[in-house]
């Protein structure tokens, strides 16, 4: 075992004494100093206020008339200008104590703002409505204290969660959630999942067809069980699957030393960084059959050889495989996958970080992240992969993307791939972050999408009826005010009636299309976000589109 001491400094804070020294004359008499006014050259006061009551209505959709309530504007007609979360309104009409203005066609749920000689007097807020909106009715309301990865559907009909966090809808600290949940459908919290959990973050959870779950991600233990690696089956429960396992026993006196209870999943994976071992670095992981196909940035396949250990210090089998491994049932290494039989090691993998990845009906991978080769074959931060682990040449990709790609997303239904990242083109076709693609890597051209303002794409999806949700930390698409969240129709342009929704803040993991509480369509979403439509969140949220 290698043992990382880390130093921590401790900084000592010195308080600075500033000395005001005041020279008094000697003088009897007093003398008067003339200084400049420190408020020289403000902003006169204008009279203007708006009053605390809600505007009337308080909620509308765009073409609605609505009254707001403000004094002192009625000297000032001519000057004015409007504002609904940043988008220009008309104005219809104008008293001393208020203001009547349409809401704006494109407008969003936020703020309203007078503008007058150059100053901004901030209004109430005002609900834009339309499609899109929080599913009331559903539960999770604290939602969880740190990001959620991945979330899979219980044969139950509800959820199991999982992440980096450890509180749920604040159930913590009277009962331990260590970075995995299950919900029931509408969001409420289940105790009936096993206890314990994970020492690091859970990347991926997959549902096996015997009822059990494959979980992996940065861990090196579940439920308190050590040799997880990575990578651990969970029973339908939620408790570790494991096995009892004899050992050499170097002290015969205290037969409790000859067994040992570990992991029945026997294989994992670890990266070296800076001469130490950590465990996992998986960004994401597929079953198929009997099979667990790992992607990530590791760089060693383990294992423990139990016949040569002993309770307090296993034997460990390694195996060099860089980014990609198929491992067996049991764990074992499945070296007909990726693996060069004369080196006895993993082939080159990528050049770079994979960062996501979707699995083909047929057993194939996409995966996408920020590289150029792939065993040494050029492949521009997207590539395919056969089922043996080679690269499949033909996927069209073409040049790739010039920037790294973060998300993928295949949507079964309409047969589309979708990417989102920092790439500006895609194949030599502009595509400012977000393209979509057909199944065989061509470019779908049928979608544009348009320019952003003040930031970038994080993630972006397709739903069956082929429109596309695209969050980011972007503030406008296309010249029109949009905060970090939109939804897209077919064609790239926004969706009408759909885009009603104020400010969200974060990234969104992962996507899952339902019902919602009164039987219309709605996405669950999950990620590390803390905001939608102006409404806080706790990193999951059930919203509704009306068609």
């Amino acid at each position: 075992m290698i043992l990382i001491n880390i130093k921590y400094t401790r900084l000592s804070l010195v308080k600075l004494a500033l000395l005001l020294f005041v020279g008094i004359g000697s003088s009897c008499s007093k003398q008067e100093v003339f200084r400049d006014d420190p408020y020289k050259g403000g902003k006169e006061a204008l009279g203007v206020k708006f009053s605390e009551a809600d505007a009337d209505p308080s909620a509308g959709s765009p073409g609605d008339e609505v009254t707001f309530k403000v004094r002192g504007v009625m000297k000032f007609k001519e000057k004015l200008e409007f504002l609904v979360n940043e988008t220009k309104a008309d104005i219809i009409n104008v008293t001393d104590t208020s203001i009547t203005v349409k809401i704006p066609q494109n407008a969003s749920t936020g703020g309203t703002t007078l503008l007058l000689e150059g100053q901004s007097f901030f209004g109430p807020k005002f609900t834009v409505q339309g499609k899109v909106t929080i599913d009331p009715g559903f539960k999770a309301v604290n939602g969880t204290n740190a990001v959620i990865n991945d979330i899979v559907a219980t044969s139950a009909g509800g959820y199991i969660l999982v992440g980096g966090f450890t509180n749920f809808e604040n159930q913590a600290p009277s009962t331990p959630i260590n970075r995995i949940v299950e919900i029931a459908n509408d969001g409420a919290y289940k105790s009936s999942l096993f206890r314990g959990g994970s020492d690091g973050p859970i990347q991926n959870i997959s549902r096996l067809s015997s009822g059990k779950y494959m979980i992996s991600g940065s861990f090196s233990s579940f439920n308190k069980t050590p040799g997880t690696n990575g990578v651990a089956r969970l029973n339908a429960d939620g408790s570790l699957d494991s096995m009892s396992v004899e050992l050499i026993n170097p002290r015969p006196n205290k037969p409790d030393l000859s067994l040992d209870t570990v992991p029945a999943f026997n294989g994992g994976v670890i990266s070296s960084i800076n001469a130490g071992n950590f465990f996992g670095g998986i960004a994401k992981s597929f079953v198929r059959g009997d099979k667990t196909i790992l992607l990530g940035s590791f760089d060693f396949y383990v294992k423990y050889f139990y016949p040569r250990s002993t309770k307090d210090a296993k034997v460990i089998d390694i195996t060099r495989m860089a980014q990609i491994a198929q491992l067996k049932e049991n764990g074992d290494l499945d070296s007909a996958y990726n693996f060069d039989p004369v080196k006895k090691q993993s082939y080159a993998g990528t050049n770079g970080p994979i960062y996501g990845a979707y699995m083909q009906s047929d057993g194939k991978i996409v995966a996408v992240g920020s590289f150029s080769t792939f065993n040494g074959t050029a492949a521009k931060n997207i590539v395919r992969i056969n089922v043996d682990g080679s690269i499949d040449p033909t996927f069209s990709s073409g040049t790739g993307a010039d920037g790294a790609i973060f998300t993928i997303n295949y949507n079964e239904t309409t047969n589309r791939i979708i990417l989102s990242g920092s790439f500006r083109s895609y194949n030599g076709k502009a595509s400012n972050g977000v393209v979509m693609l057909n199944s065989n890597g061509s470019v779908d051209e049928s979608f544009k999408f348009g320019q952003l303002v003040g930031g970038a794409p994080n993630f972006a999806a397709q739903l069956n009826n082929g429109k596309v949700i695209v969050s980011g930390d972007f503030s406008g698409y296309s010249g029109v005010v949009r905060q970090g969240f939109m939804i897209l129709g077919q064609d790239g342009t926004l969706a009408p009636g759909c885009n009603n929704t104020g400010a969200f803040q974060g990234r969104i993991s992962r996507m899952i299309q339902t019902t919602s509480t009164l039987g219309y369509p709605a996405v669950l979403l999950v990620g590390d976000f803390t905001k939608f439509d102006n409404k806080r969140v706790g990193n999951i949220v059930r919203v509704e589109i009306k068609p």
